[in-house]
């Protein structure tokens, strides 16, 4: 029984292209290869967003409905994240060339 099959995609000019450079910078072999490894990559990312929601989001949401007084207002999150955005700004502003 074979270990493999054999798939025919089509990509994007701009994503084909990105395989090609790969391999031809040596990176990978073949193109499959490409493929391959970014298959491997995309599975990780979903096995550790899985892992976090079961392990992280799951507890959040036990702690809350355990102590529904946990919980903050959309208002004050709103705030807060309006208030770090502002900073963040304000601090990448400070940081930009001048121009004379």
């Amino acid at each position: 029984m074979r270990s493999t099959q054999q798939f025919s995609i089509t990509l994007p000019n701009e994503m084909a292209e990105a395989v090609r450079a790969k391999v031809a910078a040596g990176e990978y072999a073949t193109e499959s290869e490409v493929i391959r490894d970014g298959l491997r990559a995309l599975l990780a990312r979903d096995r550790a967003v899985e892992e976090w929601l079961r392990k992280d989001v799951a507890a959040a949401y036990d702690k809350l409905e355990a102590d529904p007084s946990r919980a903050v207002a959309v208002g004050a999150v709103k705030a807060r994240l309006a208030a770090t955005h502002a900073k963040a700004m304000t601090k990448a502003t400070k940081s930009l060339p001048v121009k004379a």
